[in-house]
């Protein structure tokens, strides 16, 4: 695990994938079909909330109106200190990716209370991504 900076907000739409954990390779296939390929980052956005994991699959916002124009929803991921872990040839490792963010959650350096990211920066480099207390 490294520190990573993320210097600004990144602003991004998509949707939650309300059968999480199953559904979430069609969102991705889906949101790439409608943004025309895979030209951008993509960002996976999850938290718990109510005992429940929510899962958002999402793309960064290339100019205003897209989240509209493509029957998303908008998202920001906050600026800020991150404990990152990098995967690379990510689509063969899918399966765990889930044990590199539970590595991850036992650090004591993290907020709870922030989501984890996903950072998909292309088809081969991905980023595991949690927020660090910030004081």
């Amino acid at each position: 695990m490294e520190i990573f900076n993320l210097r600004n907000d990144v602003e991004v739409f998509g949707k939650r994938v309300v059968t999480f954990p199953d559904g979430i390779n069609e969102a991705y296939d889906a949101l790439v079909k409608k943004v025309g390929g895979f030209d951008r980052p993509f960002y996976g956005i999850s938290y718990m909330k109510d005992g429940s994991m929510v899962y958002l699959a999402t793309a960064l916002k290339k100019q205003e109106g897209e989240a509209e124009k493509y029957g998303c929803e908008n998202y920001t991921i906050e600026k800020g200190e991150y404990l990152a872990t990098t995967v690379y040839d990510w689509r063969k490792k899918t399966g765990s990716i889930k044990d590199v963010f539970l590595e991850m959650m036992n650090d004591k350096r993290i907020d709870r209370t922030k989501p984890a990211i996903e950072w998909y920066k292309d088809d081969y480099e991905m980023v595991c991504m949690v927020r660090t207390i910030q004081s």
